[in-house]
Order: C-alpha cells, then structure tokens, then sequence
C-alpha cells in the first residue's frame, strides 16, 4: 500500500510536467520581470523509510521569496509550518523548516529547485528528540502559471524532503517525505 502511494504521487506529479511541458511556446525566458515572486502554499506529504513506521504523513503551509538572480535563476528563502501526524496514538510531530536554496527555469514554465536548511521541533520533550533542530534538503521540481496577464501566479512542485537524525541512536528520527506543494505566487514587477 506505501509503495502504491508514492507510485501514484510520482507519476501524477510527472504526467502534470509533461502536460505543462508540451504546452511550452518556444519561449525560454520566464515572464516574472525583475521583482521578487512571493508565494503562500499548503503542503503536505507521505513519509518514507524508518520514519513511516511512526508518523504516515504530514501537512502545512509555508511562505516563500524567489529572488532573481539572473534570466531564468533565483535564489529561494522558504519558511513554514509541517505537522507529521502519529500513527497508534503516537504524538504527533511538529517541525518549522527554514530553507534557502536556487531555483533554475529550464523551459518557460517548469523549474527545478533545491533548498538546505534547518527544521526546528517545537514539541521536541514530548517526542523524545535529543536535538530541537536537524539539518534538511529538498530537491524539487514543479511549475509556475500564470494566471491571465496578471503578475499572479500557481506554483506547484512534488519535491523529496529529507533530514539528519533528531536522536542519533535512533534511524526513525530523520524526518523524511515525498510531498506536494500549491501555492498562490505574486511577483512584484
């Protein structure tokens, strides 16, 4: 049944890619101006490895900026809120990542992103961390559209999450998922 999850969310996330992708013009160049691009999501998320035996999945929300940088580069600032539900009346686990990272538009519309950063419990005696914060990356692909001729737009992307141990004695302590993120995006120029 885990597997089947994941399978179903990998290859959803991929046809949208490949939908998008065929919708391309030609053009190369992202249509965002010079402004940064802020945007406001809802994520959530099916935990893998070790830590699915205790906590199945997660959702929350977070506040992104993309910077640009240079034609179809940006450099991201992301921070926000996930709640990792227990599985048998196990508590629950709840984490505050903050992330930087590089955003790269290969084709009009589809991008790649990795971030790195800290996730912070702020519940942390009563899951038995040892540690309040552990280090975490994402590698992320996704798609942003526009909305009419607006500066607004949908970003969605299905990224890998992954973290160092909160306990070190314990592999179920790394926080890891498969998650999707939407989010409402207004770039400022």
């Amino acid at each position: 049944m885990k597997n089947s999850i994941k399978t179903i969310l990998v290859l959803s996330a991929l046809s949208g890619f490949s939908i998008a992708a065929k919708a391309q013009t030609g053009e190369t160049q992202v249509k965002t101006g010079t402004g940064i691009v802020y945007s406001l999501g809802v994520e959530s998320g099916v935990s893998t490895g070790d830590f699915n035996k205790s906590h199945r999945w997660n959702v929350g929300g977070s506040f992104q900026a993309d910077i640009p940088v240079a034609a179809n580069l940006y450099i991201t600032a992301n921070a926000g809120y996930n709640n990792f539900f227990g599985k048998n009346n196990l508590t629950d686990i709840s984490l505050i990542p903050v992330k930087g990272g590089i955003k790269y538009f290969p084709l009009e519309i589809l991008y790649v992103q990795a971030e790195a950063g800290a996730a912070f419990a702020t519940n942390k005696p009563d899951v038995g961390f040892e540690r309040t914060a552990a280090f975490i990356y994402a590698p992320q692909v996704g798609v942003r559209l526009q909305l009419g001729q607006s500066n607004s737009y949908i970003d969605a992307g299905v990224r890998y999450e992954g973290s160092s141990r909160f306990t070190s004695a314990a592999e179920g302590s790394k926080v890891n998922f498969f998650g999707l993120r939407l989010a409402y995006a207004l770039a400022t120029k």
